[in-house]
C-alpha cells in the first residue's frame, strides 16, 4: 500500500514539473505587406439656389417701455414686408430679442442719463434669389436696419457630392496606376480606401441702412457667385 503511495506521489510530482515547464509555440512570421497610398481630389462648381440672411431692428428710447412700442411697430412692418416678397412664414424664424440699458455720458464722464435700446432678428430663408435685392430694398424701407450673414447655398447637393466622389475616385487610380508604371510595379486589391467631404459656404456680412427711409430706385446688387464641392478621397492598394 505504500509503495503504491509513493508510486502516485512521483506520478503527480512529474505531472507538476511537466506543466512548469517552457511551452514552445511554433509561429510563422508574417509576410511583409507591401503597400502604397494615393489621394485623389473631385471638384463639382454649383450656383446657389437658396439663400439665408439675418434681418433685424434697433430701438433706442428713454424707456424700456417705448423702445419695445417702436420695435414691435418696426418689427411688425419688416416681418410683414418680407411675406409680402414671398417668403413663407416657415421661412421666418426670430432668433433673437433683446431689451438691455445703455447708460449715456458727458464730454466730462458724468452719466448724462439712460437709454433704453431694443432689438429683434429673424433669420429668413429665400428660396427665390432673384427676389433677394428687392426683399433687401423693401425689408429696410418698413424698417430694417440691420442686415447680417448672407449665406448662399445649395438645397440639394446629393447628386453634386456623388459626382465629386466618383472624380475623386478616378483621380485617386489614375494617379495610383501611373507611379506604379513609372516605378515597375503592379496594383494589387485596394486595402483601404476613404474618403472627406467639404463643402464651404460662402459669406457676404453686412448692414442695412435705417429704417424708414426711401426705397431705392434699383434692388440691392446681390452676386451669389458659385459653390464648390471638394471631395478627397485616400486609397491604398496592395502592390506586387
Amino acid at each position: 500500500m505504500r509503495t503504491k503511495f509513493l508510486v502516485f506521489a512521483v506520478l503527480v510530482f512529474a505531472l507538476i514539473l511537466s506543466a512548469c515547464g517552457p511551452t514552445t509555440i511554433n509561429q510563422e512570421a508574417q509576410p511583409f505587406s507591401r503597400t502604397m497610398n494615393v489621394n485623389g481630389v473631385g471638384l463639382v462648381d454649383l450656383t446657389p439656389d437658396i439663400a439665408y440672411i439675418y434681418i433685424g431692428v434697433h430701438d433706442e428710447s428713454a424707456t424700456a417701455s417705448e423702445a419695445v412700442d417702436a420695435n414691435k411697430a418696426h418689427t411688425t412692418a419688416v416681418i410683414n414686408a418680407i411675406k409680402k416678397a414671398g417668403v413663407d412664414k416657415k421661412d421666418i424664424r426670430t432668433t433673437n430679442f433683446s431689451i438691455y440699458p445703455s447708460q449715456q455720458y458727458g464730454p466730462d464722464g458724468v452719466v448724462t442719463g439712460t437709454v433704453y435700446m431694443v432689438d429683434n432678428s429673424v433669420y429668413v430663408t429665400v428660396r427665390n434669389l432673384d427676389s433677394l435685392g428687392n426683399l433687401l430694398d423693401d425689408a429696410i424701407s418698413a424698417g430694417a436696419n440691420n442686415v447680417n450673414s448672407i449665406q448662399f447655398d445649395v438645397a440639394d447637393k446629393t447628386a453634386a457630392v456623388k459626382e465629386a466622389r466618383a472624380k475623386a475616385v478616378t483621380d485617386a487610380k489614375t494617379q495610383a496606376q501611373e507611379m506604379a508604371d513609372a516605378a515597375g510595379i503592379t496594383l494589387g486589391d485596394i486595402q483601404n480606401l476613404s474618403f472627406y467631404e467639404n463643402s464651404p459656404i460662402p459669406m457676404l456680412s453686412g448692414k442695412g441702412g435705417g429704417g424708414g427711409g426711401m426705397a431705392a430706385d434699383v434692388a440691392v446688387p446681390i452676386q451669389p457667385g458659385q459653390l464648390t464641392i471638394s471631395v478627397n478621397v485616400s486609397i491604398t492598394y496592395s502592390i506586387k
